[in-house]
């Protein structure tokens, strides 16, 4: 019994002294995986700015961030031009031939263009001792090379980095230090971008024009701006009146406490080599959210395939809406996550899982914010109805996007006119096969073609292009010119004629207010 006891003492004494061991084994390993532990984003302050602006305040952040501020220099492989990117054919022997009715002597032939080295600089900051940088994506996309120079250094003495991820949408990077310097590395803090408004300080520190390490002061103009950054895509970025000028892309915006609130990502100089007081910031918000998905090298987005636009002023009622809240369905990319859903161009989508929609890019932020496959209840009104869809999330590839729509890029062309219509500028002719095949359409095609489009009339104005196929207006389908020309007259003066229109084999909704 004595024994049995015994035995079971140190059996309990064993399992617990494994168990204390296993623990301090895990805190001192840590077991959670370092991909995880580097997924949460750097902390940011959101308190208020407070505080009297003193006479060194601005010397003050200089001093503090200048150092966490690095020069990024790249080099990239271009391809060169040779003469046939200027004159067309075979290249420059097929060129000789045309000229001089022979072929070039094989000691003269032109030898094939080499790639070009092109260099370039920006700005970047450190946000992580370890010697991850946040910069522009357009300061290293397709760079070969990448060299950082740090403050307080030599010029000559510069570290290689290496991408780790980017993100075109925002036009942010993350970067790695692949060579350490043999001190530590200074790094930003975070500030809110959601805290900052017009007529806030704010620092820029950048490289302009290659001198390294200049800093500006201004205001924050404007936020909330919509800024193009791909094909049919904007972003809500900062404006501010700090100069900003080349090289200084990628560099910090910095409050009165020196935290970072924007990247410096773009300027406009209209036709200037530099700065005119408009220069424009991606609000750091937006990054650090990706930041841990920029450490893994791949950003994930939500689409549902729709390109949406703003509920026109003129057609609130028309629609029947209460206000001009919401987004309209200008087009569905066939079999995509809209088409499949149910939804149809004309559509105004009032809500988006739950959240009410107050503009377009409102729902561009919710939708691409939101984990591919998730099924989502979308609230639209059409005709004066309000029903809701349920939509599967798809995930977004940039790239595939953007190669299809160069590939629905043809010349819109028509065929001879038929129809001219009163109060909305546009010349209208029937689908012939000669049509068809112009404009790619199925053989059973059938509408009325856009011939003419007058310059600053009703159409022009709401959008639409030569080339435009007019399939249904209002809820009447189109199958000739006479047909679309009769529903369009029946629509009185001041009145909204909703139109769906195929282009670039797509249909897309348009609204045109008949003068």
């Amino acid at each position: 019994m004595t024994n049995r006891k015994t035995t079971l003492f140190y059996a309990v004494l064993i399992a617990i002294a494994s168990l204390a061991v296993g623990m301090v084994i895990s805190s001192r390993l840590g077991m959670t995986p370092s991909s995880s532990a580097q997924s949460v984003a750097p902390p940011m302050n959101s308190a208020p700015i407070t505080g009297a602006l003193t006479a060194t305040t601005f010397r003050d952040i200089a001093k503090a961030v200048s150092p966490a501020v690095v020069n990024i220099r790249t080099e990239s492989r271009q391809r060169g031009q040779d003469l046939n990117d200027f004159f067309g054919g075979q290249g420059g022997g097929d060129l000789f031939e045309r000229f001089f009715g022979q072929p070039m002597p094989r000691q003269q032939q032109p030898q094939q263009p080499r790639d070009q080295l092109v260099q370039a600089a920006g700005t970047g900051f450190i946000i992580d001792k370890a010697g991850f940088i946040l910069t522009n994506n357009h300061v290293v996309e397709g760079a070969t090379r990448i060299q950082v120079s740090l403050y307080g250094e030599d010029e000559d003495q510069t570290y290689d980095a290496r991408i780790v991820g980017r993100d075109p949408l925002t036009d942010s990077a993350l970067i790695e230090l692949t060579e350490k310097p043999d001190h530590v590395l200074p790094e930003v803090k975070f500030g809110d971008s959601g805290q900052v408004f017009p007529g806030d300080w704010v620092v820029a520190i950048g490289n302009p024009f290659g001198l390294a390490h200049t800093v500006t002061v201004g205001v924050i103009s404007a936020i909330e701006r919509p800024f193009p950054i791909a094909e049919s895509r904007f972003a809500q970025v900062l404006q501010t009146d700090a100069a900003i000028n080349p090289g200084n892309s990628g560099g910090p915006l910095l409050n009165l406490r020196g935290e970072v609130v924007g990247i410096n990502t773009a300027i406009i100089s209209e036709g200037r080599p530099g700065n005119v007081g408009v220069g424009f910031a991606m609000p750091i918000n937006v990054v650090r959210e990706l930041l841990p998905q920029l450490r893994v090298g791949k950003i994930t987005r939500g689409r549902i395939g729709v390109g949406i636009g703003s509920v026109p002023m003129d057609a609130v009622d028309e629609f029947g809406l209460k206000d001009r809240s919401g987004a309209v369905v200008l087009n569905i990319v066939p079999g995509g996550a809209a088409a499949k859903a149910g939804l149809e161009p004309g559509d105004v989508i009032i809500s988006y899982n739950g959240k009410p929609i107050r503009n377009r890019d409102e729902l561009v932020a919710m939708v691409t914010a939101t984990k591919p496959g998730t099924s989502v209840p979308v609230r639209i009104v059409r005709d004066r109805q309000e029903r809701t869809i349920t939509v599967n999330v798809e995930e977004l590839d940039l790239e595939a996007e953007s190669s299809q729509r160069a590939a629905n890029s043809d010349n819109n062309n028509g065929g001879g006119a038929q129809e001219t219509t009163s109060g909305f500028g546009i010349t209208l002719g029937n689908v012939t096969p000669d049509v068809a095949q112009r404009l790619r359409l199925n053989r059973n095609a059938q509408g009325a073609v856009v011939m003419n489009v007058e310059q600053g009339s009703a159409a022009a104005r709401a959008g639409l292009a030569e080339g435009d196929v007019i399939v249904r207006v209002g809820r009447e389908n189109i199958t000739s010119a006479t047909e679309a020309s009769r529903e369009l007259g029946r629509v009185s003066a001041g009145g909204t004629a909703f139109l769906r229109v195929l282009r670039n084999g797509q249909e897309t909704f348009v609204a045109v207010t008949k003068e």
